[in-house]
C-alpha cells in the first residue's frame, strides 16, 4: 500500500529573502495553487520525492508547534530535520518554501504568545529568526480558533483577535516580517471577538495577510448528529437543519467582515471521514437503488481509517481519543471502495450529493460509508474558485491524493 503513489502539495505566497528562493513580489494578486505537506507522513508514503513540484505555486510544511516559551517554536513530532531539504527542494523547482505554525494540536499557546506587548515583541523575533535559519518564504498562522477552545487545553483570551492583529502589525514593521508573505488557516466563520461570536469586522487582517486559507473541511464528521459532506461547496440547497456551513457560507462570511476574494484562498481536502451505518439506515425505503441523504449512524462504533488514520493515541492536552476514522483518497482506492481509476468499485454503493456538490460510498457489508471528495467534486470546487475570483485552493493534504488524480482536476477547472 505505501507504494501506491499518491500526489500534490504547497500553500500559500511569498517574497522571499535575497537569493533564497524564487523571485516573487509579496503580496501581489497572484494565484495560489498549494497544499500543505505533512512532515510526518514523510517517512510512511509520501517521501519530497513523490510531489509533483511543477503543479504548485507554494508549498507549506507542517507543523512548527508553539511552546510555553514564547522564544522558540518547535518542529518534535514533523520530522524537523526534512524542513531544510524540503525548501531546498522546493526553491531548486521555483516554487515557495512554506511554514505552518500551530494545526489541532500545535496552537496551545498562540493567545499566551501575542497576550502582551512584551510577548508580541518577543514572538516577532521568533518567527522571523525561525524563518531566516530555514530561509522561509512565508508563514501560515494555523491558529484556527482565537477566543475559541479547540483541542481542549489551549490558552485563551477574549482579546485573542485583537491580540492577534497587533502581532501581525507589528510583524510587518519588521525588516524581514514585511516581505514574508504571511496567511492564516481559518475556520469558516470569521476569528471570535470578545463575546466568542464571529467577529463582525476584520477588516485590519487583510492589511497584514496575503490572504487567508479558509478550512472548508471537517463541517459534518463523527462528532455530528448524522452523516453529512466533510468538504461541502455550497449547503443552502440543504434541509435548514442541515445547514451548518459550506464554501459559499464561508466566502459570504469573510467578505461581510471585510476580506475581499481576492484575499481568499479555498482548503479543499484530500480525504473523508468514515461512519458506521446498518443497512437499514443506508438505503431510502430499503431498496438498495438510492443512499439516505444524511443518514444516521452508530456513534459507539466509529471504524478505523486507511493505514494513516490515528488508530487511538493520548493527544496534545493528556487526552485519549479513539480512531479517527480518516480515509484519504488513495486510502480509499488501498481500502477496496474505489478503483485505480477513482470510481466506486463492484459491490459498492455510491452517491452524489448535488447540493453539497460531494460523494459517499458504502460497503453494506463492513456498514462503513465515508464522506469524500473526488474528481468531479474537485472539479466543482475549482469552477467556483475560479468563477467567484478567489486566490487560488490549498489542499489538506499534499498526500492524501492517487496519482495527482485531484489536484489536476481543480487545476484543470480553475483553467491550469
Amino acid at each position: 500500500m505505501l507504494s501506491i503513489l499518491y500526489t500534490a502539495l504547497p500553500l500559500l505566497l511569498a517574497l522571499p529573502f535575497a537569493n533564497a528562493g524564487p523571485s516573487s513580489k509579496r503580496g501581489g494578486d497572484d494565484l495560489v495553487l498549494s497544499a500543505w505537506y505533512a512532515g510526518w507522513h514523510a517517512t510512511v508514503g509520501f517521501p519530497l520525492s513523490n510531489v509533483s513540484w511543477d503543479k504548485y505555486t507554494n508549498l507549506v510544511y507542517s507543523f512548527a508547534i508553539t511552546t510555553p516559551d514564547v522564544t522558540k517554536v518547535s518542529l518534535n513530532g514533523s520530522d524537523g530535520e526534512l524542513l531544510p531539504q524540503f525548501v531546498s527542494e522546493a526553491h531548486e523547482h521555483g516554487i515557495q518554501a512554506f511554514a505552518a505554525i500551530g494545526g489541532w494540536g500545535g496552537a496551545q499557546y498562540f493567545s499566551t504568545a501575542v497576550a502582551s506587548a512584551e510577548n508580541r515583541t518577543t514572538f516577532v523575533k521568533t518567527i522571523v529568526d525561525f524563518a531566516e535559519e530555514y530561509h522561509l518564504d512565508g508563514i501560515n498562522f494555523d491558529w484556527e480558533y482565537p477566543n475559541v477552545q479547540g483541542i481542549g487545553c489551549n490558552t485563551l483570551s477574549p482579546n485573542d483577535t485583537a491580540n492577534f492583529l497587533s502581532f501581525l502589525q507589528e510583524l510587518r514593521q519588521d525588516p524581514v516580517g514585511a516581505n514574508l508573505v504571511l496567511s492564516a488557516a481559518t475556520a469558516i466563520t470569521p476569528f471570535a471577538g470578545p463575546d466568542g461570536s464571529p467577529s463582525t469586522n476584520v477588516s485590519g487582517f487583510a492589511d497584514v495577510l496575503d490572504y487567508i486559507q479558509v478550512m472548508n473541511y471537517d463541517i459534518w464528521g463523527p462528532w455530528s448528529t448524522a452523516v453529512g459532506p466533510n468538504s461541502p461547496l455550497n449547503d443552502t440547497c440543504a434541509p435548514a437543519a442541515d445547514r451548518v456551513g459550506s464554501a459559499v457560507s464561508a466566502v459570504a462570511a469573510w467578505t461581510a467582515a471585510g476580506i475581499p476574494k481576492s484575499q481568499i484562498v479555498l482548503g479543499v481536502a484530500s480525504y473523508g471521514h468514515s461512519f458506521s451505518v446498518p443497512p437499514t439506515d443506508a438505503f431510502v425505503n430499503g431498496s438498495k437503488t438510492e443512499l439516505v441523504a444524511f443518514p444516521a449512524f452508530n456513534a459507539s462504533n466509529q471504524p478505523l481509517g486507511d493505514p494513516w488514520d490515528d488508530t487511538g493515541s493520548v493527544d496534545a492536552c493528556g487526552v485519549y481519543e479513539g480512531p479517527g476514522g480518516d480515509w484519504d483518497f488513495w486510502g480509499l482506492i488501498w481500502g477496496g471502495f474505489l478503483t485505480t481509476e477513482g470510481k466506486p468499485a463492484e459491490g459498492i454503493y455510491y452517491r452524489y450529493d448535488e447540493c453539497s456538490q460531494t460523494p459517499y460510498v458504502y460497503n453494506e457489508t463492513s456498514e462503513v460509508m465515508v464522506s469524500y471528495d473526488n474528481v468531479q467534486s474537485f472539479a466543482v470546487k475549482g469552477t467556483y474558485i475560479k468563477e467567484t475570483g478567489l486566490r487560488g485552493f490549498a489542499i489538506w493534504e499534499a498526500g492524501g491524493d492517487y496519482n495527482d488524480m485531484l489536484l489536476d482536476s481543480i487545476r484543470s477547472t480553475i483553467g491550469i
